[in-house]
């Protein structure tokens, strides 16, 4: 076989298939998995499943109502739909979840690679330096800092997130990056021409992105509860949309009158965060090499 064949492509047809037996037999990462493809039905279809508008549906006559048979989930303190509210709730967090994901390995991912490659004082006093600088601080608490400056909203807090996530894609591309780059499969590249950026396209990054996904899956758990806390502190979704972050801080003031309020989009958030967690747990099994040997 062709030396310079990334280990990736060598990967044994029986060891894939080794690999999805263990994810199927963890029956943990099977209900992550159903939670998160629930999320995705529920995000793609909230507009035929939703009984009201979210928004603009207001019932004046019926505040914070108990569920009933027309309002299935009750209602909030303008007479909106919960149940509908929830619905199109789901569609923030899954924006929020592939807008900071995607945006922090799309940054952390080729600066991390280069790093780690050339290595020299651009590694050791550039990148690591603002990496060790980023860190230093909690990952929320630097995306709410991030989103002040940004002037809040949706879209700027998932960038302040995605900015605040960086970092650990960084530092674990780099480090995959530092073990590959003298592998014998890379020496031949280098030896029969092939130039740098073909050899961390084609030979580094794939064999790198086993972990890089794994770490992906479980932050976008840590994305969703990112993204519900600054809405939570009204620097994410406009308080007039279905963010379960903003249902959280309205249901704030009737946790003593109607408890419920807040029970719906508490669950939803704790559902769909553990799914992620569960999901990672079952790729990290069929991606992670050291669970074969």
């Amino acid at each position: 076989m062709d030396q310079l064949t990334p280990i990736i492509d060598t990967l044994p047809r029986r060891q894939r298939l080794v690999g999805l037996r263990r994810f199927a037999g963890n029956r943990l990462a099977v209900v992550g998995a159903a939670i998160i493809v629930l999320l995705l039905l529920v995000a793609l279809f909230a507009p035929l499943l939703a009984t009201f508008d979210p928004i603009f549906d207001q019932d004046y006559s019926n505040l914070l109502a108990a569920p009933d048979v027309t309002h299935w989930m009750g209602t909030d303190d303008l007479g909106r739909d919960i149940y509908s509210r929830m619905l199109f709730g789901a569609r923030i967090s899954l924006q929020a979840a592939l807008i900071a994901v995607g945006l922090a390995f799309c940054i952390g991912v080729p600066i991390g690679i280069a790093s780690g490659y050339f290595r020299g004082v651009w590694d050791e006093w550039v990148v690591m330096r603002i990496v060790d600088a980023l860190q230093a601080f909690p990952s929320l608490i630097l995306a709410l800092a991030l989103a002040a400056a940004l002037g809040g909203g949706f879209y700027n807090a998932m960038v302040a997130v995605g900015i605040g996530f960086a970092p650990a894609f960084i530092r674990l591309a780099r480090g995959q990056a530092m073990s590959i780059r003298n592998l014998d499969y890379v020496m031949a590249a280098r030896s029969v021409g092939a130039g740098h950026l073909r050899i961390m396209w084609r030979y580094i990054l794939p064999n790198a992105m086993a972990p890089l996904v794994i770490q992906a899956t479980f932050a976008m758990g840590s994305a969703i509860i990112a993204e519900a806390g600054l809405s939570y502190l009204g620097l994410g979704a406009k308080p007039e949309d279905p963010s379960w972050g903003a249902m959280l801080h309205i249901a704030q003031a009737y946790l003593n009158t109607n408890p419920t309020l807040a029970l719906w989009p508490g669950v939803a958030i704790f559902a769909v965060v553990l799914g992620f967690n569960l999901l990672g747990d079952g790729v990290r099994e069929v991606l992670d090499p050291k669970l074969y040997r």
